[in-house]
């Protein structure tokens, strides 16, 4: 027997997708052209390799140390929110410089350097914390909860 709850299912804005799946790659492909136009398309790929290389090193190396920051904070006894922001930095980085394209390889040096990942983590801990205090005033108020003499309408399902 199953019951279908009001359980709310979290969406991903249309504009987000199409941003993802569409702009990006025809924007990664057009600086493509344009960078082999200037330098050639030999050294486009020979850049981009490189770039792979790099990217897989940086995210072995940062990637080892978050995982023993990440370590050392649970084996202290604290709460390691900079560790997970720096492991999920990290792995969203890697994971953008080993994608091909030079749009996608800015983001991810900014994501996994070490000198600009304090403020991507910034920029990431207000973005959770925007959205934290956005689904608590959802549920705090405007949004009805059903009360213990509610009457919930719904299918009972075999």
């Amino acid at each position: 027997m199953s019951m279908r709850t009001g359980t709310s299912r979290r969406r991903v804005p249309w504009w987000l997708l199409v941003v993802l799946f569409v702009v990006m790659p025809l924007a990664e492909i057009y600086v493509l052209i344009q960078v082999g136009q200037v330098i050639g398309a030999w050294w486009v790929i020979l850049l981009l390799i490189a770039d792979s290389v790099l990217g897989s090193y940086l995210l072995k190396r940062e990637g080892g140390r978050a995982w023993r920051s990440l370590r050392e904070a649970l084996n202290v006894g604290q709460l390691p929110t900079r560790e997970l922001a720096d492991g999920a930095l990290v792995l969203v980085g890697g994971t953008l410089l080993l994608t091909p394209g030079f749009i996608t390889d800015v983001f991810g040096f900014f994501f996994i350097l070490p000198v600009t990942r304090p403020l991507a983590r910034r920029l990431l801990l207000r973005f959770a914390t925007q959205r934290f205090l956005r689904s608590a005033q959802v549920w705090s108020g405007t949004r009805q909860r059903p009360g213990p003499d509610s009457v919930v309408r719904g299918d009972v399902v075999d």
